[in-house]
Protein backbone atom coordinates (compact mmCIF):
# COMPACT_ATOMS: atom_id res chain seq x y z
CA UNK A 1 0.00 0.00 0.00
CA UNK A 2 0.95 3.23 -0.63
CA UNK A 3 2.17 5.90 1.58
CA UNK A 4 -0.77 7.95 0.42
CA UNK A 5 -3.37 4.80 0.66
CA UNK A 6 -2.01 4.88 4.39
CA UNK A 7 -3.06 7.86 5.43
CA UNK A 8 -6.41 7.66 3.49
CA UNK A 9 -6.76 4.05 5.65
CA UNK A 10 -5.70 5.85 9.13
CA UNK A 11 -7.93 8.92 8.64
CA UNK A 12 -11.12 6.12 8.15
CA UNK A 13 -10.07 4.49 10.76
CA UNK A 14 -9.97 7.43 13.04
CA UNK A 15 -12.58 8.84 11.83
CA UNK A 16 -15.24 5.73 12.80
CA UNK A 17 -13.62 5.18 15.79
CA UNK A 18 -14.82 9.16 17.04
CA UNK A 19 -17.52 8.43 15.56
CA UNK A 20 -18.57 5.51 17.41
CA UNK A 21 -17.38 7.39 20.58
CA UNK A 22 -19.46 9.93 19.79
CA UNK A 23 -22.31 7.63 19.40
CA UNK A 24 -21.52 5.53 22.35
CA UNK A 25 -21.14 9.17 24.95
CA UNK A 26 -23.64 11.18 22.97
CA UNK A 27 -26.33 9.71 21.56
CA UNK A 28 -29.27 8.74 23.60
CA UNK A 29 -29.52 5.04 22.69
CA UNK A 30 -33.03 4.32 25.01
CA UNK A 31 -34.45 7.71 23.31
CA UNK A 32 -34.02 6.77 20.35
CA UNK A 33 -34.98 3.18 20.28
CA UNK A 34 -38.00 3.90 22.19
CA UNK A 35 -39.54 5.37 18.90
CA UNK A 36 -39.43 1.78 17.43
CA UNK A 37 -41.34 0.61 20.02
CA UNK A 38 -45.71 -0.20 20.03
CA UNK A 39 -47.22 3.28 21.27
CA UNK A 40 -48.45 1.41 24.46
CA UNK A 41 -45.37 0.24 25.37
CA UNK A 42 -43.18 3.24 25.31
CA UNK A 43 -41.37 4.65 28.03
CA UNK A 44 -42.80 7.94 28.80
CA UNK A 45 -41.05 11.24 27.95
CA UNK A 46 -41.03 13.77 30.63
CA UNK A 47 -39.48 17.48 29.99
CA UNK A 48 -37.40 19.40 33.01
CA UNK A 49 -35.59 22.43 33.31
CA UNK A 50 -32.33 22.63 35.59
CA UNK A 51 -33.71 24.03 38.48
CA UNK A 52 -34.07 22.40 42.14
CA UNK A 53 -37.85 22.06 42.08
CA UNK A 54 -37.61 19.94 39.30
CA UNK A 55 -35.03 17.50 41.14
CA UNK A 56 -37.09 14.75 41.49
CA UNK A 57 -36.96 14.20 37.57
CA UNK A 58 -33.67 13.31 37.29
CA UNK A 59 -33.54 12.06 41.02
CA UNK A 60 -36.40 9.15 40.25
CA UNK A 61 -34.43 8.58 36.51
CA UNK A 62 -31.32 8.15 37.88
CA UNK A 63 -32.32 6.00 41.40
CA UNK A 64 -34.87 3.88 39.30
CA UNK A 65 -32.21 3.02 36.98
CA UNK A 66 -30.82 0.79 39.75
CA UNK A 67 -34.19 -1.13 40.49
CA UNK A 68 -35.36 -4.34 39.41
CA UNK A 69 -37.81 -2.81 37.03
CA UNK A 70 -35.61 0.01 35.36
CA UNK A 71 -36.07 3.28 33.86
CA UNK A 72 -39.33 4.90 34.78
CA UNK A 73 -39.49 7.01 31.61
CA UNK A 74 -37.39 9.06 29.65
CA UNK A 75 -36.16 13.12 30.68
CA UNK A 76 -35.98 15.60 28.49
CA UNK A 77 -34.30 18.58 29.57
CA UNK A 78 -34.92 21.80 28.42
CA UNK A 79 -33.04 25.63 28.81
CA UNK A 80 -36.52 27.53 29.57
CA UNK A 81 -40.17 27.40 29.50
CA UNK A 82 -41.37 28.80 26.39
CA UNK A 83 -40.08 25.51 24.97
CA UNK A 84 -41.22 22.92 27.41
CA UNK A 85 -44.26 24.33 26.79
CA UNK A 86 -43.93 24.10 23.03
CA UNK A 87 -42.82 20.25 23.33
CA UNK A 88 -45.60 19.26 25.52
CA UNK A 89 -48.35 21.37 23.39
CA UNK A 90 -47.17 19.36 20.14
CA UNK A 91 -46.69 15.61 22.05
CA UNK A 92 -43.05 15.94 21.67
CA UNK A 93 -43.04 15.49 24.92
CA UNK A 94 -45.82 13.70 27.49
CA UNK A 95 -45.19 15.14 30.82
CA UNK A 96 -43.84 18.13 31.87
CA UNK A 97 -42.21 20.41 35.25
CA UNK A 98 -43.58 23.78 34.18
CA UNK A 99 -44.47 26.55 36.70
CA UNK A 100 -48.40 26.48 38.31
CA UNK A 101 -49.49 30.05 36.41
CA UNK A 102 -48.56 28.63 33.18
CA UNK A 103 -50.61 25.29 33.77
CA UNK A 104 -53.24 27.09 34.71
CA UNK A 105 -53.15 29.47 31.56
CA UNK A 106 -52.77 26.49 29.20
CA UNK A 107 -55.75 24.74 30.74
CA UNK A 108 -57.67 27.90 30.05
CA UNK A 109 -56.56 28.38 26.62
CA UNK A 110 -57.93 24.71 25.98
CA UNK A 111 -54.47 22.66 26.11
CA UNK A 112 -55.33 19.21 26.96
CA UNK A 113 -53.07 18.49 30.22
CA UNK A 114 -54.14 17.78 34.07
CA UNK A 115 -51.60 18.53 36.89
CA UNK A 116 -51.31 15.60 38.87
CA UNK A 117 -48.38 16.38 41.46
CA UNK A 118 -46.22 19.09 42.51
CA UNK A 119 -42.25 19.43 42.28
CA UNK A 120 -41.25 20.81 45.53
CA UNK A 121 -42.29 23.30 48.32
CA UNK A 122 -40.27 26.82 48.28
CA UNK A 123 -37.05 27.04 46.48
CA UNK A 124 -37.57 30.60 45.42
CA UNK A 125 -35.75 33.41 46.21
CA UNK A 126 -34.94 37.15 45.85
CA UNK A 127 -31.26 38.39 45.26
CA UNK A 128 -30.32 41.88 44.91
CA UNK A 129 -26.32 43.22 44.42
CA UNK A 130 -24.43 42.72 47.47
CA UNK A 131 -23.37 45.99 49.17
CA UNK A 132 -25.54 47.78 46.08
CA UNK A 133 -28.90 50.35 46.87
CA UNK A 134 -31.37 47.69 47.41
CA UNK A 135 -31.77 47.14 51.39
CA UNK A 136 -35.29 46.30 51.40
CA UNK A 137 -38.73 46.11 49.33
CA UNK A 138 -39.17 49.48 49.60
CA UNK A 139 -36.40 50.50 48.05
CA UNK A 140 -37.17 47.97 44.61
CA UNK A 141 -39.12 51.35 43.41
CA UNK A 142 -36.84 52.48 40.10
CA UNK A 143 -35.16 49.33 39.77
CA UNK A 144 -35.09 46.63 36.96
CA UNK A 145 -35.99 43.39 38.70
CA UNK A 146 -35.85 40.09 36.16
CA UNK A 147 -38.35 37.02 36.43
CA UNK A 148 -38.40 33.91 34.34
CA UNK A 149 -41.74 34.67 32.98
CA UNK A 150 -44.98 36.13 33.73
CA UNK A 151 -46.46 33.16 33.68
CA UNK A 152 -44.57 32.36 37.19
CA UNK A 153 -45.05 31.94 40.35
CA UNK A 154 -42.02 34.10 41.10
CA UNK A 155 -43.52 37.04 39.46
CA UNK A 156 -46.55 36.45 41.77
CA UNK A 157 -44.43 36.18 44.77
CA UNK A 158 -42.42 39.70 43.94
CA UNK A 159 -46.06 41.11 43.60
CA UNK A 160 -47.03 39.86 46.95
CA UNK A 161 -44.39 40.89 49.00
CA UNK A 162 -44.31 44.65 47.09
CA UNK A 163 -48.00 44.74 48.22
CA UNK A 164 -47.50 44.36 51.72
CA UNK A 165 -44.31 46.73 52.05
CA UNK A 166 -47.01 49.52 49.69
CA UNK A 167 -44.96 49.12 46.86
CA UNK A 168 -46.90 49.27 43.71
CA UNK A 169 -45.85 46.67 40.45
CA UNK A 170 -45.48 49.44 37.83
CA UNK A 171 -42.79 51.61 39.87
CA UNK A 172 -40.33 48.96 39.24
CA UNK A 173 -39.52 47.62 36.11
CA UNK A 174 -39.87 44.09 35.44
CA UNK A 175 -38.02 42.10 32.56
CA UNK A 176 -38.41 38.30 31.64
CA UNK A 177 -35.00 36.64 31.57
CA UNK A 178 -33.81 33.09 31.11
CA UNK A 179 -33.02 31.81 34.46
CA UNK A 180 -29.52 30.73 33.97
CA UNK A 181 -28.64 34.08 32.68
CA UNK A 182 -29.70 36.04 35.37
CA UNK A 183 -26.74 35.73 37.91
CA UNK A 184 -24.36 36.72 35.01
CA UNK A 185 -26.69 39.73 34.76
CA UNK A 186 -26.96 40.94 38.10
CA UNK A 187 -23.04 40.47 38.43
CA UNK A 188 -22.59 43.08 35.29
CA UNK A 189 -25.33 45.63 36.51
CA UNK A 190 -27.98 44.94 34.02
CA UNK A 191 -30.51 44.10 35.97
CA UNK A 192 -30.46 45.46 39.80
CA UNK A 193 -32.55 42.11 41.13
CA UNK A 194 -33.57 38.80 40.56
CA UNK A 195 -36.52 36.11 41.74
CA UNK A 196 -35.69 32.62 40.24
CA UNK A 197 -35.90 29.14 41.82
CA UNK A 198 -32.95 27.75 42.89
CA UNK A 199 -29.49 26.64 42.22
CA UNK A 200 -29.44 30.41 40.82
CA UNK A 201 -29.78 32.59 43.87
CA UNK A 202 -27.85 30.50 45.51
CA UNK A 203 -25.07 30.54 42.64
CA UNK A 204 -24.99 34.97 42.93
CA UNK A 205 -24.50 34.06 46.92
CA UNK A 206 -21.59 31.89 46.13
CA UNK A 207 -20.01 33.93 44.23
CA UNK A 208 -20.26 37.00 46.44
CA UNK A 209 -21.98 39.03 44.70
CA UNK A 210 -25.41 38.38 45.58
CA UNK A 211 -27.24 38.62 48.58
CA UNK A 212 -30.93 37.14 49.11
CA UNK A 213 -33.60 40.09 49.59
CA UNK A 214 -35.93 37.56 51.09
CA UNK A 215 -37.20 33.60 50.66
CA UNK A 216 -40.49 33.07 48.60
CA UNK A 217 -41.81 31.56 52.30
CA UNK A 218 -41.32 34.85 54.35
CA UNK A 219 -44.11 35.98 52.37
CA UNK A 220 -46.14 32.72 51.01
CA UNK A 221 -46.56 30.03 53.35
CA UNK A 222 -46.27 26.50 51.74
CA UNK A 223 -45.28 28.36 48.26
CA UNK A 224 -45.06 26.12 45.43
CA UNK A 225 -43.92 27.36 41.85
CA UNK A 226 -43.15 23.91 39.51
CA UNK A 227 -45.53 21.54 39.38
CA UNK A 228 -45.81 18.13 36.91
CA UNK A 229 -48.38 17.84 34.02
CA UNK A 230 -49.17 15.23 32.22
CA UNK A 231 -51.14 14.90 28.80
CA UNK A 232 -54.88 14.41 28.90
CA UNK A 233 -54.74 11.49 26.17
CA UNK A 234 -51.93 9.64 28.46
CA UNK A 235 -54.54 9.81 31.29
CA UNK A 236 -56.93 8.11 29.16
CA UNK A 237 -54.90 5.62 27.69
CA UNK A 238 -52.43 4.51 30.29
CA UNK A 239 -53.41 6.04 33.88
CA UNK A 240 -51.21 2.89 35.41
CA UNK A 241 -47.96 4.77 34.27
CA UNK A 242 -48.49 8.03 34.97
CA UNK A 243 -49.62 6.60 38.36
CA UNK A 244 -45.82 4.76 38.15
CA UNK A 245 -44.46 8.05 37.06
CA UNK A 246 -46.26 9.79 40.07
CA UNK A 247 -45.10 6.86 42.54
CA UNK A 248 -41.72 7.84 41.76
CA UNK A 249 -41.95 11.53 41.79
CA UNK A 250 -43.40 11.22 45.41
CA UNK A 251 -40.69 8.73 46.20
CA UNK A 252 -37.98 10.51 45.26
CA UNK A 253 -39.25 13.52 47.40
CA UNK A 254 -39.41 11.68 50.06
CA UNK A 255 -35.73 10.29 50.09
CA UNK A 256 -34.46 13.46 49.52
CA UNK A 257 -35.89 15.04 52.87
CA UNK A 258 -35.09 11.80 54.76
CA UNK A 259 -31.35 12.75 55.09
CA UNK A 260 -28.46 15.62 54.28
CA UNK A 261 -26.34 13.02 52.72
CA UNK A 262 -29.33 11.53 50.27
CA UNK A 263 -29.64 15.85 49.06
CA UNK A 264 -25.35 15.81 48.56
CA UNK A 265 -25.34 12.39 46.77
CA UNK A 266 -28.29 13.73 44.44
CA UNK A 267 -26.07 17.23 44.20
CA UNK A 268 -23.27 15.24 42.98
CA UNK A 269 -25.36 12.69 40.22
CA UNK A 270 -27.50 15.45 39.14
CA UNK A 271 -24.98 17.83 38.98
CA UNK A 272 -22.83 16.02 36.48
CA UNK A 273 -24.87 13.26 34.90
CA UNK A 274 -28.13 15.91 34.30
CA UNK A 275 -28.00 19.63 35.23
CA UNK A 276 -24.19 19.88 33.60
CA UNK A 277 -23.40 22.17 36.88
CA UNK A 278 -21.02 21.94 39.45
CA UNK A 279 -22.31 19.86 42.19
CA UNK A 280 -21.26 22.16 44.87
CA UNK A 281 -23.60 25.02 43.83
CA UNK A 282 -26.80 22.17 44.34
CA UNK A 283 -24.90 21.00 47.24
CA UNK A 284 -25.19 24.57 48.74
CA UNK A 285 -28.78 25.24 47.60
CA UNK A 286 -30.25 22.22 48.62
CA UNK A 287 -28.44 22.19 52.18
CA UNK A 288 -28.26 25.82 53.07
CA UNK A 289 -30.37 25.22 55.25
CA UNK A 290 -31.57 21.96 54.83
CA UNK A 291 -34.97 23.68 54.37
CA UNK A 292 -34.74 26.18 51.62
CA UNK A 293 -36.53 24.13 49.29
CA UNK A 294 -38.32 21.02 50.35
CA UNK A 295 -39.71 17.61 48.44
CA UNK A 296 -42.85 16.45 50.81
CA UNK A 297 -46.62 17.67 51.11
CA UNK A 298 -46.94 17.37 47.34
CA UNK A 299 -50.31 16.20 46.63
CA UNK A 300 -52.38 19.23 44.89
CA UNK A 301 -54.60 21.06 46.68
CA UNK A 302 -57.26 23.67 45.92
CA UNK A 303 -56.27 26.21 48.31
CA UNK A 304 -53.22 26.70 46.91
CA UNK A 305 -54.00 26.27 42.98
CA UNK A 306 -57.01 28.87 43.61
CA UNK A 307 -54.71 31.76 45.36
CA UNK A 308 -52.36 31.68 42.72
CA UNK A 309 -55.67 31.49 39.97
CA UNK A 310 -57.00 34.43 41.90
CA UNK A 311 -53.35 36.26 41.93
CA UNK A 312 -53.23 36.03 37.75
CA UNK A 313 -56.42 37.20 37.64
CA UNK A 314 -55.49 40.12 39.68
CA UNK A 315 -52.26 40.93 38.05
CA UNK A 316 -54.13 40.46 34.47
CA UNK A 317 -52.42 37.41 32.91
CA UNK A 318 -55.49 35.40 32.90
CA UNK A 319 -59.36 36.47 32.04
CA UNK A 320 -61.48 33.95 33.95
CA UNK A 321 -61.86 31.92 36.93
CA UNK A 322 -61.15 28.23 35.78
CA UNK A 323 -62.34 25.94 37.88
CA UNK A 324 -59.48 23.31 40.04
CA UNK A 325 -61.09 20.47 38.77
CA UNK A 326 -60.72 21.93 35.29
CA UNK A 327 -57.17 21.22 35.10
CA UNK A 328 -55.87 19.03 38.18
CA UNK A 329 -56.34 15.26 38.50
CA UNK A 330 -55.74 14.53 42.01
CA UNK A 331 -55.78 10.67 42.13
CA UNK A 332 -52.89 9.64 41.49
CA UNK A 333 -51.23 11.79 44.55
CA UNK A 334 -54.03 10.42 46.46
CA UNK A 335 -52.49 7.27 45.69
CA UNK A 336 -48.87 8.24 45.83
CA UNK A 337 -49.46 8.68 49.44
CA UNK A 338 -49.07 5.01 50.75
CA UNK A 339 -45.61 5.40 48.92
CA UNK A 340 -42.35 5.44 50.77
CA UNK A 341 -38.93 6.78 50.54
CA UNK A 342 -36.70 4.53 48.21
CA UNK A 343 -34.04 2.31 49.76
CA UNK A 344 -31.21 3.66 48.20
CA UNK A 345 -27.88 4.66 49.39
CA UNK A 346 -24.48 5.95 47.79
CA UNK A 347 -22.17 3.71 46.20
CA UNK A 348 -24.73 0.98 46.14
CA UNK A 349 -25.32 -0.85 43.13
CA UNK A 350 -29.24 -1.62 44.07
CA UNK A 351 -32.12 0.49 44.72
CA UNK A 352 -35.86 -0.88 46.35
Amino acid sequence: MSLKGKIVACALVWLAVITGLHSWLNVNWAAVLNDYRPPMQRKIVVGYIPVTCQLTCPVTDYISKYSENGELFLPRMFQGMPEIKEALISNKIQAAFIVAPLAIALASQGVPIKVVYLGHRYGSAMVVRKNGPIKSISDLRGHTIAIPSRFSDERLILIRAMQVWGVKPDSIHMVEMAPADVPGALQAGAIDGFVMGEPFPSQAEMAGFGQVLFQAKDYWPDYMSCILVVRQDLIDKRPEVVQTLVDGIARSGLWLDKSKPHREDAADFVGRFYYHQKPALLRWALTHPLDRVTYNTLGPRQADFDMVRDMMIQTGVLNKKIPFGAYTDTRFADQATIETAWKYEPGTATAK
